[in-house]
């Protein structure tokens, strides 16, 4: 796991909350003007202009730890202001104000720019260059965080390591071992919240009726 140890509110210092949030802000301005995948990318460059959404938070003790930007994201700059997003509120229980608190929730995708779509009009899959290049940095800017909810098989991957199971529905059907199993931050794995997975939803209603119930608990209690 990638992950660092979370740590409780009483853990860290004034001094060094001030710290973290000026590195991690000056970070999160270097993403945003990040150029890898046009200027250096791995395969085909980015078939437009650059434009990385991420909403770092050094004081979150909840990671949204997503895919990438869509259409919608990509011109609004602003994570989850579509379809995919009023879901996963829903999935959260939480309100716009709540899940947009940055004092709240940290969203950081595993890619930070929409990466095109595909013949069919599906999104490509995450770039290749932001994980290596920013996100163990920016994760260690972070150490508040104790829950992390894992978006899809890219961000599964990354920060549940071994714990991934061979598809998606394993891993998410999975989730009550690997929160007992989780080391640091509890990892919970959820489906992209994605119009597109409707009928996974309807195939799988254990999510809906046994995951999502746990979820905004845990939730609630964080945000308590």
């Amino acid at each position: 796991m990638h992950q660092r140890a979370a740590l409780a509110s009483g853990d860290l210092q004034p001094a060094e909350c001030g710290r973290l949030s000026v590195e991690l802000d000056s970070l999160a301005a270097t993403v945003r003007a990040c150029r890898i995948c046009v200027e250096n990318p791995v395969g085909k460059p980015l078939p437009h202009e650059p434009r990385p959404v991420l909403r770092p938070s050094s004081s979150a003790r909840i990671l949204i730890a997503s895919q990438a930007p869509g259409t919608k994201v990509h011109l609004s700059g602003m994570p989850f202001t579509d379809a995919s997003g009023d879901r996963l509120r829903s999935w959260l229980g939480v309100t716009s104000d709540e899940f947009y608190d940055i004092e709240k929730f940290a969203i950081v995708p595993m890619g930070f720019c929409f990466p095109g779509q595909d013949a069919k009009g599906g999104d490509l899959p995450p770039r290749r260059e932001c994980a290596p290049a920013w996100r163990a940095p920016l994760m260690a800017l972070m150490p508040r965080i104790d829950l992390v909810l894992t978006i899809g098989i890219y961000a599964q991957s990354w920060h549940m390591a071994a714990a991934r199971r061979p598809s998606l529905t394993e891993t998410v059907m999975d989730w009550r071992a690997i929160w007992e199993n989780s080391v640091g931050a509890k990892v919970l794995p959820l489906p992209h919240p994605s119009w597109r997975n409707s009928g996974w939803l309807k195939q799988n209603p254990w999510f809906e009726m046994d995951l999502l119930p746990f979820l905004r608990s845990e939730i609630r209690y964080r945000l308590g």
